[in-house]
């Protein structure tokens, strides 16, 4: 199975020593976001584990514990923005995250680095001029540190409305969004980067991109050197080209505070949710209660044991 770590928070970020004790103890509690009663108990051993996948925009706090998930295969989708920090006001300076970036390459390696430039934000002053130049300073910086790089274009969630409000955030028309594409096109060929897009709708194949998956079993063939069969990850949007992972996360516990984000709809709530956090529980947030239902997710590995890549 593909561990997802995880579309609904920063678990590198906030709950490093919770998810490495995960690992330690060979499983994880994860309560269904649609239904609070439910939980599942899901193993977390390298035999049933075929790749892990992280999510992050400051995965600083898990890099003392990589030596402790050397027998796993996994990756990285790091994002990397040129936002300050009044749409991104919880993370560090972005020369930090860059050597925070390059400093994982050099521990994982390259294939493992996937860089996303997302999402794409337009305004009066984050115009196309904007973020061409951004783009290409950030393509130069990560030069051999990444071989990839996903994009996409700001989606107006219903939850986010409000937290954009009075920003100046200019929608996006298929003219701008092809020069923008174009621009990106360039750069990434003259830095060895490969371009896909994240649930796009937008054809940009006359441009050499992709629509992408993020969650994605080609990579994992290629890390792990044998072949993995897994079908589209149905309870994803349609657009979403991602194979089945199970996520760990939660929503609503994410610091970073980034006022474009989907997974977090109230401070306040996000605020309680994390004291409510303890790194020795089961669980990312709380414990099991007396009526909450534990089932035991039992799947196997999707690798084929006859079929090896190298």
């Amino acid at each position: 199975m593909i561990i997802s770590a995880s579309r609904r928070t920063d678990i590198p970020a906030f709950f490093a020593e919770w998810f490495i004790n995960r690992i330690r103890d060979g499983h994880v509690l994860i309560r269904n976001p649609l239904n609070s009663k439910q939980i599942r108990k899901v193993p977390l051993t390298p035999d049933v584990v075929d790749c892990i996948v992280f999510w992050t925009k400051n995965p600083v706090k898990l890099l003392p514990y990589l030596p402790e998930l050397a027998g796993y295969n996994l990756y990285f989708q790091f994002t990397l923005t040129p936002y300050g920090r009044k749409l991104e006001p919880g993370l560090p300076e972005k020369a930090q995250l860059m050597d925070t970036f390059q400093n994982l390459s050099r521990k994982t390696g390259s294939q493992k680095m996937i860089w996303r430039y997302d999402p794409i934000i337009l305004s009066k002053q984050m115009s196309v001029s904007f973020h061409e130049e951004a783009f290409a300073a950030m393509a130069e910086s990560l030069k051999g540190y990444t071989r990839h790089c996903v994009i996409s274009f700001l989606d107006f969630y219903k939850k986010i409305e409000k937290n954009l409000e009075g920003r100046g955030i200019l929608p996006f028309t298929y003219e701008t969004m092809f020069e923008i594409a174009g621009c990106f096109a360039r750069i990434a060929e003259n830095n060895d980067l490969t371009l896909t897009t994240c649930a796009e709708e937008i054809d940009l194949s006359s441009l050499g991109i992709a629509h992408g998956k993020c969650i994605d079993n080609d990579l994992i063939n290629r890390i792990a050197g044998r072949k993995i069969t897994l079908e589209k990850d149905k309870t994803q949007r349609p657009l979403c080209g991602c194979v089945e992972s199970i996520d760990i996360g939660a929503y609503n516990t994410c610091l970073h505070g980034c006022l474009y984000c989907y997974a977090n709809s109230n401070a306040a709530t996000t605020k309680k949710n994390c004291q409510q956090h303890d790194p020795a529980s089961g669980m990312l947030i709380g414990k099991p209660g007396k009526n909450d239902k534990v089932t035991t997710r039992k799947k196997p590995s999707f690798f084929d044991p006859q079929h090896k890549l190298f």
